[in-house]
């Protein structure tokens, strides 16, 4: 997802030079934020949590050079470039409040709350170490990600030049629901990886209520955001934007629900498609908050922007 994707031709309010290196930093800390979930996905499901043993350091060094294999790689670079956005999102914190004069008036303090969404994210990652994995801890960590950078769409999106055409209507309400289902979807899927419930149903029958929960769990939210697709499709004068981001959900939906029964007819024997699953759902969530935005702002009476 690019800002590109946002962009009309319709005349649009002048925004100041700060705003720009602001939105552009937001959606690179947004893409860098999917590939870490992803990077953590690949770390939870190759057995690497605890592969470096210590926090925040890896066996007591910055690179643990000694030690390096694909585990220790996967967790040390997951802390690195959590590290990254966290000084990423400091410096975004610190450009809003500097040139707030110059910026809409609640973008200091949706800043600052990325920042300190991004700070919780990592003392749950220490306690992630430190507290061997604890599923419920491991649970949060995802749904403090994915909440982060939910908030990081949702700057980068209402900072986006946009033409609306007051036609919206209800997809705004569809949209923010479907987007609060993904997200709960989301977090009792890394529910079912942080408890290996698919692992301990197929292998000993336990834990099935919880795998069977993400199962079924799957029809809300895609009942959801195919009621934003058809919606979307069957209003006239919807801006275009709003319609490349619909057909975006509706593709993403569908890819994810044949990626999960891929995995689960698979029992979570290929690592890359497991991982691909996460990072398909996090996308799903960014496309259908952005789409929620958009609906919001083309109903405004006037820009946020």
């Amino acid at each position: 997802m690019t800002e590109s994707l946002f962009q009309s031709s319709n005349v649009l309010p002048q925004i100041s030079q700060p705003q720009v290196w602001i939105r552009r930093l937001v959606w690179k800390i947004a893409i860098a934020t999917l590939l870490l979930m992803a990077v953590g996905s690949a770390t939870r499901v190759m057995n690497a949590g605890l592969a470096c043993p210590d926090w925040p350091l890896c066996y007591g060094q910055l690179v643990p050079t000694r030690q390096m294999n694909l585990q220790v790689f996967l967790e040390w670079f997951h802390r690195l470039d959590a590290a990254l956005i966290g000084i990423s999102a400091i410096a975004l914190s610190g450009l809003s409040w500097w040139f707030r004069q110059k910026l809409p008036k609640w973008l200091p303090w949706a800043t600052t709350f990325a920042l300190f969404l991004i700070v919780f994210q990592g003392i749950l990652g220490g306690l992630t170490v430190t507290q061997l994995l604890r599923f419920d801890i491991v649970t949060a960590h995802l749904g403090t990600a994915l909440l982060f950078f939910s908030t990081l769409i949702i700057i980068g999106t209402a900072l986006t030049p946009y033409q609306g055409t007051g036609v919206a209507g209800k997809l705004r309400w569809l949209g923010l629901s479907a987007a609060v289902l993904v997200y709960l979807q989301s977090i009792l899927g890394g529910l079912v990886g942080s408890r290996w419930a698919l692992h301990q149903c197929f292998g000993g029958s336990q834990l099935c209520n919880v795998m069977n929960a993400h199962i079924l769990g799957v029809v809300p939210p895609t009942l959801a955001t195919i009621a934003v697709v058809w919606l979307a499709w069957k209003t006239p004068g919807l801006n275009g934007n709003l319609r490349t981001l619909a057909n975006v959900a509706a593709g993403l939906v569908s890819l994810q629900i044949l990626l999960g029964i891929a995995t689960f007819r698979l029992h979570l024997q290929v690592e890359p498609l497991t991982v691909t699953h996460q990072a398909v759902g996090a996308s799903l969530l960014g496309v259908l908050i952005a789409f929620t935005v958009l609906a919001m702002r083309d109903s405004a009476p006037e820009s946020i922007i």
